[in-house]
């Protein structure tokens, strides 16, 4: 929906009069815009119906949109145990589609992710005690609704570091003590993996450490700087406080049984300035993200991945 073009948030009653900064929006302005490109997603499904078989390993190319616009004006909260603040926003759209696999109906580029939501830039406080920081707030059809806070990273020349993501499951609450599944080995036949004819260049690396695909899209482009948000619905201290998950009844299950609980979500997004082999400048926006799904008492990860282009 597009908003008024006289639509600007701000406070009333007892206004909340601060001095603007030079960039009000950093530093979350680096999102703004839009961006296309590609990426892969993993996650280990919940599986019904086979006797002594919970799981399903899912595995997706994708093709991927979003788009992040400016929430014009102040988003104004009030304090109490310190003074009022104003926080900036900005609001966005991301869309996700498989890019081999057939729908239901033999529909080409499945939708399999859509998801709304805003983030925020929060000014420094003294009660909590905190710097500046920055938060998403996101929505999914699944039925599941998170804040996740965390903060920026000075930024760097270069590429950025990639650690290692490990989609290996392990018991809730205990990540040591990791549990492997035969179909998270691709040379492994299996009916409870996504068919191989369906992810024609995924690799066992990629499986392995899907910030494999992160690495591989820099290749060809020469990174000049990075800047980085991190963020996760635990507190990261900053902000030492807040975050978290919320679930449908059905995910949430019940007495600790959960048929797919989201327990927690960490992300790092990297806005990289980049060349090309012809020397042209480009944008880049890559991101890694995991989702611990919670069932049959182990905490399973989600992972995607993407790199997309600023149009």
């Amino acid at each position: 929906m597009e908003l008024k073009s006289n639509f600007r948030l701000t406070s009333v009653s007892n206004p909340i009069l601060q001095s603007t900064p030079p960039s009000p929006y950093a530093p979350i302005d680096i999102l703004i815009g839009k961006w296309e490109g590609k990426g892969f997603n993993q996650i280990w499904r919940p599986f019904f119906g086979v006797p002594g078989q919970d799981r399903f390993l899912e595995l997706n190319e994708t093709i991927e949109q979003i788009e992040f616009e400016i929430i014009p004006g102040d988003v104004p909260n009030r304090g109490l145990l310190q003074a009022d603040i104003n926080l900036k926003g900005i609001r966005y759209l991301q869309s996700i589609q498989d890019a081999n696999a057939l729908g239901p109906n033999g529909e080409k580029l499945p939708g399999i992710h859509i998801e709304n939501g805003m983030w925020l830039s929060v000014p420094a406080t003294n009660d909590v005690d905190a710097p500046r920081t920055v938060a998403r707030t996101a929505s999914i059809p699944h039925g599941t609704a998170f804040v996740a806070q965390g903060f920026e990273v000075p930024t760097i020349n270069g590429a950025p570091p990639f650690a290692v993501a490990d989609i290996t499951p392990f018991v809730i609450g205990d990540p040591s003590n990791r549990i492997r599944f035969p179909e998270s080995v691709l040379a492994n036949p299996s009916p409870f993996r996504t068919p191989l004819t369906d992810i024609p260049n995924v690799t066992q690396s990629i499986v392995d450490d899907p910030n494999t695909v992160l690495a591989n899209d820099l290749k060809g482009f020469t990174v000049l700087s990075t800047s980085t948000l991190i963020i996760s619905t635990i507190p990261l201290n900053p902000p030492p406080s807040g975050g978290g998950t919320s679930n449908i009844s059905f995910l949430e299950g019940v007495a600790g049984n959960p048929t797919a609980q989201s327990a927690q979500i960490e992300a790092i997004f990297w806005v990289e300035k980049v060349l090309d082999a012809e020397g042209k400048e480009m944008t880049l926006l890559q991101y890694s993200q995991n989702v611990l799904l919670n069932f049959n008492g182990l905490s399973w990860p989600h992972i995607s991945v993407a790199t997309l282009v600023k149009q």
